[in-house]
């Protein structure tokens, strides 16, 4: 059984990894990523797979969510706890025109609860804003 405490503070990483995809922060992304992170889905017909330095490249390079005004959507489906160090979050989140459906794995290095591995799946895209 996992403690109060090791819940909570994967609930701030959790919202972490929200506010990351929301303002595309880069100083916070090795708050929310390990280094050797890789990250999976389908998207437009084919698996694409991304490691942590190319997802930090994108996000550092296209215009975040937030600066477009875009609605934040987010939600917590599931927390699943293997270990003391490693645990399963099932989240939703809207990026822009974009609702995901993420697993995201996480490993509790040096004190600091990381994504190691994302798997995405694209749920709904929206036309416009609304």
């Amino acid at each position: 059984m996992t403690d109060m405490a090791a819940h909570q503070t994967l609930l701030a990483a959790v919202e972490r990894y929200f506010d990351l995809m929301f303002d595309s922060d880069i100083d916070r992304f090795d708050r929310v990523f390990a280094p050797t992170a890789q990250l999976h889905g389908l998207r437009d017909q084919g698996l694409r797979m991304l490691t942590a330095a190319e997802y930090r490249h994108l996000l550092a390079t296209n215009p975040s969510p937030q600066s477009k005004a875009a609605p934040r959507q987010q939600e917590i489906l599931l927390i699943d706890f293997a270990s003391p160090s490693q645990a399963l979050a099932k989240v939703r989140v809207r990026i822009d025109l974009i609702l995901y459906l993420d697993y995201l794995c996480f490993h509790l290095i040096d004190g600091e609860w990381l994504v190691t591995a994302k798997s995405f799946h694209v749920e709904r895209r929206f036309a416009d804003g609304g």
